[in-house]
């Protein structure tokens, strides 16, 4: 596989930064991909593994290198899916296969719902939709919470709780809305609030991924192959609930996948996976029976 090399893409509002590694001699199809608001270098360890397929990662919009016209405000899963679109095009068009992880999982089934026979096979790793899930109300309420938290005291509070809230295995009680945040200090986070609000994660993303609907009409319509993965250390965790939600609605099974919420993420990741054995199953979700 060759180094990776960068291009930008102009979208509407926005200019997309993505990578290209080439493979080597008779390719695989090309795999993109996407986390979100994770950004193409969280990607590096395990695109190592995929020497044998064009490899392309990118930073989504307000993520990373590519920033906005205009910083703050929501940006939905189907901006994302069009600026997917937008990405795939500029590649000399599908279909290609994807990885999709958390966000960016929610990102790539708005995708194949909106643009069907652009993905030859979708692995949708533990898309983190709370509002399917039987809890919804307390789940969704804990959210909106976490974003009000964060636009009153600022990011250190508002990751704090956040963090708080991946850590709860169950349902979400209903009374979690109501606590307190933790002392960001716990989680190693600033106290000091900077007065900026446009952090991808909780000031951009939180609600419209977390709240995304899935198509599942178009998606059982769609000339996709769809799997979906979850964690193997994370069941209970509402991630990997989601996962096995988006599942059902399909009427598939998900695959468990080693490790964790990133568990393709190299050493050099403040919370590292397994990503030789992340790639393994990857590789098998994206060439075996679903």
């Amino acid at each position: 596989m060759s180094e990776p090399k960068s291009h930008t893409l102009d979208a509407p509002g926005a200019v997309l930064h993505y990578d290209v590694r080439e493979a080597g001699a008779e390719p695989g199809p090309a795999l993109l991909m996407v986390g979100s608001p994770l950004t193409a270098s969280g990607f590096a360890s395990l695109a190592e593994h995929f020497g044998d397929r064009t490899v392309i990662t990118y930073d989504p919009r307000g993520a990373g290198r590519s920033e906005r016209a205009e910083a703050g405000g929501e940006v939905t899963p189907e901006q994302h899916a069009d600026d997917l679109h937008r990405l795939i095009a500029a590649l000399g068009g599908g279909p290609v296969d994807v990885f999709g992880s958390s966000g960016g999982a929610v990102n790539a089934l708005a995708l194949v719902a909106r643009h069907p026979g652009e993905v030859r096979t979708l692995v949708a790793h533990e898309p983190p939709t709370a509002v399917v899930l039987p809890d919804r109300e307390p789940a969704l309420a804990a959210l909106v919470d976490i974003r009000r938290t964060y636009e009153r005291d600022g990011f250190g509070p508002g990751m704090a709780k956040f963090i708080a809230f991946t850590r709860i295995h169950g349902e979400v009680p209903a009374e979690f809305a109501e606590q307190p945040a933790p002392d960001p200090a716990e989680f190693g986070l600033p106290s000091d609030d900077d007065g900026t609000r446009d952090d991808p994660l909780l000031g951009q993303n939180l609600l419209t991924c977390t709240g995304f609907v899935p198509d599942v009409a178009a998606l059982r319509a769609a000339p996709t192959r769809i799997v979906v993965g979850v964690g193997a250390e994370t069941e209970g965790e509402m991630a990997h609930r989601g996962g096995l939600a988006v599942a059902d609605l399909l009427g598939t099974t998900a695959v468990t996948f080693p490790s964790h919420h990133g568990g393709f993420l190299g050493p050099d990741s403040p919370v590292p996976g397994d990503p030789e054995a992340f790639a393994v199953t990857l590789r098998r979700a994206l060439t075996g029976p679903g």
